[in-house]
């Protein structure tokens, strides 16, 4: 599933080629991909039909863009159209004409005449839904994800209080950083190499971490996501891509994740994979060794 890193080149991409236009139709081709609309496919066409895309904004994993009744004017609006790219979800720019993808769920059009806005989804875990745009700490934010927490790349994030918050758990770091709530857009991935760059076991209880570790943790998370961005995300199959249909590369600088068995870049011990919350967490044994007390 498509992490921060990635979220944001799709953001980027969209930001540059789709905002400021305004939409002229909307064609919704599988219904499922427009489940979580409740009024249904027709009425999503029919409300996003003559409006302006004002920005393209993301939260963690959570991407959706502004809409208004006036180019670059979002206060005229206060809707967003949220976008859940779920497993294999893609926001394609395509010029006019370009014979139509595979799994192509939804097409918007625009009043320019220029590319079109494809939503692409082979396994329809994805989807779009148009939500009010709600107030919360003085950030407008689609109200499905007024209750997600910071993460790490906004100026809002305030890792003092996320120490706070951390030491007073009960619980391994590795299931903290993945708790939505607590710190959005960190996912699997992004958690274990960050892991691995701070030396920290991803079962050392978050109660035994010092406020300097915890700080040198966050340092490595916002570290690691800057690195995939600038390498345009993690790709590890066909399904992750940019708005131009590009794959990122960061997976060929991967320290842990994914390297069971692979000598640690840092000391060359073999790297462990170990089951975690139904997937995997990789560690190096040396680098970051279990501690007695782990929640496992």
């Amino acid at each position: 599933m498509p992490e921060l890193p990635e979220v944001e080149v799709v953001r980027r991409g969209v930001a540059e080629h789709a905002v400021g236009r305004k939409l002229s139709s909307v064609e919704v081709l599988h219904p499922r991909a427009v489940r979580r609309h409740v009024p249904g496919a027709e009425d999503l066409a029919a409300r996003l039909a003559g409006r302006w895309l004002t920005a393209a904004r993301r939260r963690g994993k959570y991407l959706w863009l502004e809409l208004g009744d006036e180019a670059r004017d979002p206060a005229s609006g206060g809707e967003a159209l949220v976008v859940h790219l779920g497993m294999s979800g893609q926001l394609l720019v395509q010029p006019v004409g370009t014979p139509d993808e595979k799994h192509l769920r939804v097409r918007m059009t625009f009043a320019d005449g220029g590319p079109e806005l494809r939503f692409v989804d082979q396994r329809t875990f994805g989807g779009l839904h148009l939500a009010e745009l709600v107030e919360v700490a003085g950030i407008a934010l689609p109200k499905p994800v007024a209750h997600i927490a910071p993460d790490p790349l906004e100026r809002v994030f305030d890792v003092e209080a996320v120490a706070t918050r951390l030491r007073s758990r009960r619980t391994g770091i590795k299931r903290a950083l993945l708790d939505q709530s607590l710190v959005s857009g960190v996912g699997n991935i992004y958690a274990d190499e960050a892991l691995w760059r701070a030396r920290l076991h991803w079962a050392r209880p978050t109660a035994t971490l010092t406020r300097p570790k915890i700080r040198e943790l966050f340092a490595a998370v916002t570290d690691v996501m800057q690195e995939a961005l600038r390498a345009g995300g993690t790709s590890f199959d066909a399904l992750y891509v940019n708005v131009n249909g590009e794959s990122g590369y960061f997976d060929r600088s991967l320290a842990v994740y994914g390297q069971a068995g692979r000598p640690c870049p840092r000391c060359g011990a073999s790297v462990r994979r170990d089951a975690f919350m139904n997937r995997s967490a990789y560690t190096c044994p040396v680098c970051q060794p279990k501690p007695r007390n782990a929640h496992l």
